[in-house]
């Protein structure tokens, strides 16, 4: 069933006409600003080394003597096509819709296209691991608007892939994370974590626009604007009480359906990528470097990158007891596994020396500075870690980790950190460097000592069950573990002052012991 919401004459709508939900005033303004930050991030995703060097969209994919315009159709004619799509999601159309539907067909025409191309091979994986799994197959669509479909993508918060996984999700979906291997980059893995992670949004919420929600900001933002929206369970009566973001997410992907579904009545035709359709996979049992293959097979370097994105050093950690997976193009695997030999040993003295091995990881994306801000750097003293620096630029430890290429939250005196802060506050945040701890914490308002206890080991209460928080570690990932233990029950019973306050390390009490 689809809930035609706010429908309003495309006059109103131009003239600024303001609407209403809960009886909380949405502008216009509002809206052209979520639209203007989702279209900056279409741009950044497609404007990574993976598309712009990767030489991915062949010259003879320009259709000469095509209507190259950009129509723009009325509310009516938006709603009809709408609703004719399939979907178990409700697809709402409104103002929000609107504005995203002309985002993917007016401004941003060249990078759908690009995206039409890479869903011609990206969408048979994801349907196939959907239906798997049981999962509406329209959730394909979320992948457009989390990564713009590009596997390398990673956002300035540190989410990568395909699926947008930061690191603490994918390792809690079985995804391998470290030096040489990312699996939140490969489109097989990734998905199927995806799939996981998506089921068990919609067992919690038991609604498909919710769980969608939940994919974005996470589920305890979502349970939080639930319960502020008096209990109500629609995208659109919680709207306001949901992150910033996340209010033009569920639209993004009405959106993004439609575009996908309509594109060649806005003469949107799909660039050819260079990508081929038919792969298979081989088991690789011992170390391999993409380079050895590459040039025993004389296949394009770049094509077995974009094959296997996973790989962070196109180095296969490969041995007897731990198999790792190369996909080929389907007409090379015949002459791999004849040649293996020759592959493997191939100026393996060069590939596989020591110094290379303990090489810091070099990433394929290049950071850009975001639009408003200046890059500075600090220098960690004695005392800091990376929650508290956070805190000080206001800024998330993610954005830290993805601005530093950092895998973990280790950090050691003196090391400097790049942060990116806004233009006009350049002189303010450069003080950092000159002040004490105390002066530090009381710019925030903190105090100088920690608000929340963290217990050591021998200060544990027996009659309880602790946990040890790991990095990556939210209150929701912890009670998931413990049948019948909530996120209020931890909060309660540990006194914490914030859900966010919590530190890899911390011993959290999770029940008394029977």
């Amino acid at each position: 069933m689809h809930r035609l919401l706010l429908i309003m004459l495309a006059g109103a709508i131009m003239a600024g006409f303001s609407y209403k939900v809960d009886a909380q005033e949405n502008t216009l303004p509002e809206v052209k600003s979520i639209e203007k930050n989702f279209a900056k991030n279409v741009d950044d995703l497609l404007q990574q080394h993976y598309i712009e060097k990767s030489g991915f969209i062949t010259q003879e994919t320009k259709y000469s003597g095509r209507d190259t315009s950009a129509p723009v159709y009325s509310d009516s004619i938006y709603i009809e096509r709408i609703r004719n799509i399939q979907s178990v999601i409700d697809l709402s159309y409104n103002q929000i819709v609107r504005n995203f539907i002309h985002v993917y067909t007016v401004e941003r025409r060249d990078k759908v296209k690009i995206m039409l191309g890479l869903k011609e091979y990206y969408f048979p994986i994801f349907e196939k691991i959907f239906d798997q799994y049981g999962l509406p197959l329209e959730l394909k669509y979320l992948a457009v608007i989390e990564s713009a479909l590009n596997p390398e993508a990673v956002s300035r918060a540190g989410a990568t892939g395909l699926w947008q996984f930061m690191y603490g999700t994918g390792k809690l979906y079985g995804l391998t994370i470290n030096s040489f291997v990312d699996e939140r980059r490969d489109p097989l893995k990734s998905t199927y974590a995806a799939a996981k992670y998506l089921k068990d949004l919609y067992e919690i919420f038991g609604e498909w626009d919710l769980a969608i929600a939940a994919y974005n900001c996470g589920p305890t933002n979502v349970k939080k604007a639930i319960y502020r929206a008096g209990g109500k369970k629609n995208f659109w009566d919680i709207y306001y009480y949901l992150p910033y973001e996340t209010r033009g997410y569920f639209p993004a992907l009405v959106a993004a359906m439609y575009m996908m579904n309509y594109h060649e009545d806005h003469n949107l035709y799909r660039e050819a990528i260079e990508l081929p359709h038919l792969t298979d996979t081989i088991h690789v049992h011992q170390k391999l470097h993409l380079k050895q293959v590459s040039q025993v097979l004389n296949i394009p370097l770049k094509q077995l990158q974009d094959l296997n994105p996973q790989y962070r050093k196109d180095l296969l950690p490969a041995s007897k007891q731990n198999t790792f997976s190369l996909k080929l193009p389907m007409k090379n695997t015949g002459r791999f596994i004849q040649l293996q030999d020759s592959i493997y040993s191939y100026k393996d003295s060069v590939f596989f020396r020591e110094d290379i091995l303990k090489e810091p990881q070099r990433s394929r994306f290049v950071h850009q500075t975001p639009q408003g801000k200046a890059k500075i750097y600090y220098e960690v003293k004695s005392g800091d870690n990376l929650g508290y620096i956070a805190e000080w630029f206001n800024v998330r430890a993610s954005q830290l980790r993805n601005w530093n290429n950092m895998r973990g939250s280790m950090i050691r005196t003196g090391q400097k950190l790049v942060v990116y802060v806004p233009k006009d506050k350049v002189s303010y945040y450069k003080k950092l460097n000159s002040l004490s701890f105390a002066e530090k914490q009381k710019r925030i308002g903190e105090p100088a000592e920690k608000q929340t206890q963290v217990k050591e080991e021998n200060d544990l209460d027996k009659d309880y069950i602790y946990y040890k928080v790991k990095y990556g570690d939210t209150l929701w990932d912890i009670a998931r573990k413990y049948p019948g233990v909530t996120e209020k029950d931890l909060i309660k019973l540990n006194n914490l002052p914030n859900e966010r306050k919590i530190k890899a390390g911390q011993y959290l009490k999770i029940k008394e012991k029977t």
